[in-house]
Formats: structure tokens, C-alpha cells, sequence
């Protein structure tokens, strides 16, 4: 341990934010930076504990070295800081910028002083790693002479072909898209995630020796001849919207519009679904309708409002959700704030959804019934009567969730399916053979370090296959 008294002499600063009102009207990076000597001062806060939770499956994943390399940061350390940070993370430069941070609120002092800023100080060291030239290519020294192909090119795929390739193998990885990491890349908005940063780490990638090969679809013919296949297409199908109507002009899936929004910004050209001037309400309260927001509203939208399923939680830790679990609080996220700051009002309304869908002459969308819904003591959810109120709305965008892979990959590599839209019958990562399968098509919607996390262990128990 570093500093003994660090977390009492040193009060948690993150990363600064740029102004709302600034960041609002482009897609560029949301967040500054501390000095050099700041973040010092940030590691320095962490206790190196003698049960560091934060490491633990309450907080990391990954299970990164976290008080190691927080000490080493504190004492200036920091190439052998980012080594420790490497060794169990692939690729710091996501998980520090999108990473929920589950280890900060793992943190021993996340109830108190306020948890260590492990987010901010890994984004910290791998950013100084590639600006003073010590991240570079590190091929295998040899080949094993075994082909590998993987399926889509997210954190999950990214995260096998990344372990597969330093164990030696030759991994092809095979990416629907125009453009390699998947939802890294069409699904988390520039602001959040700069593309820039996805194409640096693709570049490192390929220099080490993995081949992507980006609008391909990876169908059984194109895999066929490899020495293990590898499905790590995401959880693609989003939750339908049961309203009648809602095919119409205006409704959209969010990670179509996010996508859209992506590929116009790397084009420079007009996004295919446009928010600009239009009245938008969001269905969905998680990470990708927030993100729908923040997007909507530097489209110049002209009123917005986001509907949340299920009832506001508590503003503190409730006593059946103690530390080291992760919270369940109410949470205000970027776009929130951001709604807030040009409307005068968080955008969520909690207990409430879309029940009615109104067209114009056209039959374009126009307007939106919403409803407040109440839960029955079976679990259905219904519309509470007398709630309704109509809302004037152009776009509609549903981030619902998903429910599963998509029903190409299903049907085309015959995979049976459980109720939650996952591969059936599995075997850890194995479905059969030579197929193995790993990230949200394997496990369900969740988080992108899970999905890094759960490619390297689908792609370690490829590797034991193609050992035996």
C-alpha cells in the first residue's frame, strides 16, 4: 500500500465533464482529463485491502489487479502499472470508458469516502501506454498451425480473437457490418465511445496477426474447413413494441438508430433516422435508451421524453441490496442530465409505456398514448385505467432490450433456443463439436466487460479442444 492514510488526506475527483450545454451540440468526446499528478494523488486513495472486493465477482469481471496497480500508479510506476493492468485486461481503453464500474461500487469505501477512481486511472494508464509508444504489436512467436474463425467482431469476439491469437492460433474474424467491432463500433454512441479509439485497437490487431474481414456474413458454408468456429454475434433481437401500429413510418428499433447515427457520423453525411426537429419519445430506460437520448438531443430534437417499465428505485441502497452488491439506485446518466438542462426537466417518466400509436393522413406516426402500468401479483404488467396521456411524437425509438441472437444465426447453424432466446443445451461455452459460442448470444443482454470476459474463457476452452 502505497499511502496508508491516502484515502483520508485525498477527496475522489473523476474525470471532469464538458459543459452541457457544449457537449450537447457534437458527437466529440464528453470527458477531460486530470493531470499526470492528479491522478497519482486518485491511486493513492485506494487501500489495497485485505479482501479487495473489488477484484472479486461483486466487482470485476475481469478480475483486474486493481490495488496492484493502483499502487504502482500512486508511486509513478506507470509502465509497470499498465503491465498489471494488461495482464488480465485486453482492452482497457472500452472497459475505461463504458464500463459501469462495478468495482468502484464494490469499493470498500464506495458507502463512505467515495470508492477509488479505478475507471478513470485504468482509462489513464492505457491512453499514456499508446501516446509514449508502449502499446505496440506482440504477435505469437509461433504459429500452432490451427484455424479459428469467429463470428462478429464485439467485445465478446474481440475478446476470443484477442486470447486465441496469443495462444498461437489463426484467427479470422468475420463482422456482418462495414466496419469491424460490432457493437464497440454502430451500437455505443461517438460521445461515449470514440470510433477512433475502436479503429486503433482494430490496426493493433491486425498488426498482430488477426485477419478481419468486415460485411461478411460467417454462415456454415464460409466457416466451414476451420478447426473450431466461435459465435459471438451479440444478442441482435430486440424486444418488439405489442401495440398495433407499430410498423409504421417513425417507429424504430434503437440500435438501428444508433447505427445510423454512427455511419452518418463516419460519412459526414445526413443519419438515415433523423431526430432533428421532431417531437421523440424513448421506450426504455436502460443503457441504450439513454444513449438513444443523448443522441436525439444532439440531433436537435425538439421535445423528448423517455419511458421507464418499472418503478423508480430508491435513491440510496435499500437494506435487502447491502455493499458489496451491485446498487440498485436511481441512477441519472448523461443524457438525462443533458434532457434536463434543455427542457428543465428529467425526461423519465417511471411505471409508464406506449399503449396507443396515432398516424396522420399520411400514416406517418404523429402521436403516442402513454399509459402508467401497475404490476399484478402474478408478475403481468397492465395499464393502470384513467392514466392516459397523449404525447405529440415523430420518432419513436424502442429500447426495450433483447431477447436472443438473431434468427439468421439460429437457423442457420440450427441451434435450438431456450425462452430467453440463448443456445440451448450447452456446455459451458461448447453447443457442439467444434461450435462454441460466447458473449450475449451465449449468455443474454449484459455488459460489455462481461462479453470481453466471457470470449476469453469461450476462447480458452476452444483451445483445451483443439488440444485434445
Amino acid at each position: 500500500m502505497g499511502k496508508p492514510t491516502g484515502f483520508l488526506e485525498v477527496e475522489r475527483r473523476e474525470n471532469p465533464w464538458r459543459p452541457e450545454t457544449e457537449r450537447v451540440r457534437d458527437f466529440a468526446a464528453m470527458h477531460g482529463a486530470l493531470s499526470e499528478s492528479e491522478r497519482m494523488r486518485q491511486a493513492s486513495r485506494c487501500m489495497n485491502c485485505g479482501v479487495p472486493y473489488c477484484q472479486s465477482d461483486y466487482g470485476c469481471p475481469l478480475h483486474n489487479l486493481i490495488p496492484e496497480w493502483n499502487d504502482l500508479l500512486y508511486r509513478g510506476n506507470e509502465r509497470d502499472a499498465l503491465g498489471r493492468l494488461l495482464k488480465t485486461s485486453p482492452f482497457p481503453e472500452f472497459t475505461g470508458r463504458v464500463c459501469p464500474a462495478m468495482c468502484e461500487k464494490a469499493c470498500m469505501m464506495a458507502e463512505t469516502d467515495g470508492a477509488s477512481t479505478n475507471r478513470d486511472n485504468e482509462l489513464y494508464l492505457i491512453e499514456e501506454g499508446f501516446r509514449r509508444g508502449w502499446i505496440c504489436p506482440r504477435p505469437p512467436r509461433q504459429r500452432t498451425g490451427r484455424r479459428i474463425a469467429i463470428a462478429g467482431s464485439g467485445p465478446a469476439g474481440l475478446g476470443a480473437a484477442d486470447r486465441l491469437n496469443r495462444l498461437g492460433h489463426s484467427v479470422t474474424v468475420y463482422e456482418r457490418a462495414s466496419l469491424p467491432g460490432g457493437l464497440l463500433m454502430f451500437g455505443i454512441p461517438n460521445m461515449k465511445l470514440p470510433k477512433d479509439i475502436v479503429a486503433r485497437r482494430i490496426r493493433l490487431m491486425e498488426a498482430e496477426g488477426i485477419r478481419f474481414i468486415a460485411g461478411q456474413e460467417a454462415s456454415p458454408d464460409v466457416t466451414q474447413g476451420y478447426d473450431a468456429v466461435l459465435l459471438c454475434g451479440g444478442a441482435r433481437k430486440p424486444r418488439p413494441l405489442a401495440v398495433p401500429g407499430s410498423d409504421m413510418p417513425g417507429v424504430h428499433y434503437a440500435v438501428d438508430y444508433l447505427s445510423a447515427a454512427t455511419e452518418a457520423l463516419l460519412k459526414g453525411s445526413a443519419p438515415a433516422i433523423d431526430a432533428k426537429n421532431r417531437d421523440v419519445i424513448v421506450l426504455g430506460g436502460g443503457d441504450t435508451g439513454n444513449d438513444c437520448v443523448g443522441t436525439a438531443l444532439r440531433q436537435g430534437c425538439k421535445s423528448l421524453v423517455e419511458l421507464e417499465l418499472l418503478k423508480a428505485p430508491p435513491e440510496r441502497r435499500s437494506a435487502g441490496n447491502p455493499w458489496p452488491e451491485w446498487p440498485r439506485v436511481l441512477r441519472t446518466d448523461y443524457g438525462q442530465t443533458e434532457a434536463a438542462n434543455i427542457f428543465g426537466a428529467d425526461p423519465r417518466l417511471f411505471e409508464s409505456t406506449v399503449t396507443a400509436l396515432h398516424s396522420d393522413e399520411y400514416g406517418r406516426l404523429c402521436a403516442a398514448t402513454v399509459s402508467r402500468v401497475r404490476r399484478n401479483d402474478d408478475g403481468s404488467i397492465v395499464p393502470v385505467a384513467g392514466s392516459e396521456r397523449t404525447f405529440s411524437c415523430g420518432l419513436l425509438l424502442i429500447a426495450a432490450g433483447f431477447i436472443g441472437c438473431d434468427p439468421y444465426t439460429a437457423g442457420a447453424y440450427s441451434l435450438s433456443l431456450t425462452p430467453r432466446g440463448t443456445p440451448d443445451g450447452m456446455r459451458g461455452h461448447n453447443i457442439r463439436g467444434n461450435l462454441f459460442a460466447a458473449g450475449d448470444l451465449r449468455s443474454g443482454q449484459s455488459l460489455v466487460v462481461r462479453a470481453i470476459a466471457d470470449g476469453i474463457a469461450a476462447a480458452n476452452e476452444a483451445d483445451a479442444y483443439l488440444k485434445r
